[in-house]
């Protein structure tokens, strides 16, 4: 009875990493796709990229910075190794987008129902959430 009991833990205890590292992957995955994105168009200056920007005040060339960091910090939280490179590259997405958000907030553009504040935000939990549920291998 005890060997029954004792194989049932061991199976959920191994099925547990398992869908951590699934739901960590999953939520990083969607976190770079989304400011990969995102920094692609700054770089390119497509779509309302420009104007996102230039309503809140920022100058032009300002996209060209934020869509270089955004692409570097996407690449640091993917690749493998590097744990302490990819701590900054948690820490400067979290701090890029909310100070978008604060941006858009101090500049009193909210976008469609809050859009241009929300967004951000969410991708900041994103950041937050795939930071919280990284696999040993991949902290300091």
């Amino acid at each position: 009875m005890s060997t029954i009991l004792g194989n049932e833990k061991m199976a959920k205890v191994a099925s547990r990493p398992i869908g951590r590292i699934t739901v960590y992957w999953s939520v990083t995955i969607i976190l770079a796709f989304s400011i990969a994105l995102s920094g692609i168009g700054q770089l390119m200056r497509y779509g309302g990229n420009v104007d996102l920007v230039t309503d809140i005040g920022f100058p032009l060339y300002i996209t060209n910075i934020l869509g270089a960091w955004k692409l570097l910090g996407v690449i640091a939280i993917v690749m493998p190794g590097f744990p302490r490179l990819k701590e900054w590259g948690y820490s400067g997405i979290f701090f890029l987008m909310t100070g978008a958000a604060l941006s858009h907030a101090f500049a009193n553009d909210y976008g469609d129902y809050g859009f241009h504040i929300i967004l951000p935000l969410f991708y900041a939990a994103l950041g937050i959430a795939s930071w919280a549920l990284r696999p040993n291998s991949r902290k300091l």
